[in-house]
């Protein structure tokens, strides 16, 4: 399989599991500020790393849902920041809900395959435990500069981050899923 059939796959298997979510809870992330989105990622990704470094999970669920969650909430932040925060949870449909992700999943893959090529599959010889920390090195860069206001002086802002999370955290998916060329150290 190519790169991008991969990250597809991965895409589509993050999509089964956003849109079973929309079926239980409806679009209640609506009310969420992106601070707060930006805090949940901060949790997934602190958990992946306490399962990495400790070697295991007393919550019967391994590194992979949470790699997961970590491309859901960065879709969902970023159609938070397209559509802006809502009082009311209800105030886009179900379908408006998955067009809008199916939209964010679109551009992030794009904005990766360019990168790809750019970098010529360097992240392929990354370990997993590599990307957990760079998604957390993403994090503490979004918090700080959702402290700034969203302002920047020099760098991206928090849509690209949010794309740069989701993208590792396909990366990690991949090779959970297809393998790596990387050392299998952590």
């Amino acid at each position: 399989m190519t790169t991008e059939e991969q990250f597809r796959a991965m895409l589509a298997e993050c999509r089964e599991v956003y849109v079973k979510k929309l079926h239980d809870y409806g679009t209640a992330w609506r009310i969420l500020r992106t601070s707060s989105l930006t805090d949940q990622l901060y949790i997934k990704a602190a958990r992946i790393r306490s399962i990495e470094i400790q070697g295991e999970a007393l919550v019967n669920e391994g590194i992979r849902p949470e790699f997961i969650g970590i491309v859901n909430y960065a879709i969902i932040g970023l159609i938070q920041l397209k559509l802006g925060i809502s009082d009311q949870p209800d105030d886009i449909t179900i379908e408006q809900a998955i067009a809008a992700y199916d939209e964010q999943s679109e551009c992030t893959l794009q904005l990766m395959l360019r990168k790809n090529h750019d970098y010529n599959e360097a992240w392929r010889s990354m370990r997993v435990s590599s990307y957990t920390d760079i998604i957390l090195q993403k994090i503490f860069r979004t918090k700080q500069i959702e402290g700034n206001g969203g302002q920047t002086l020099i760098s991206e802002g928090v849509d690209a981050n949010y794309m740069d999370m989701m993208n590792y955290a396909i990366f990690a998916l991949i090779q959970l899923t297809y393998g790596s060329t990387a050392d299998t150290q952590q």
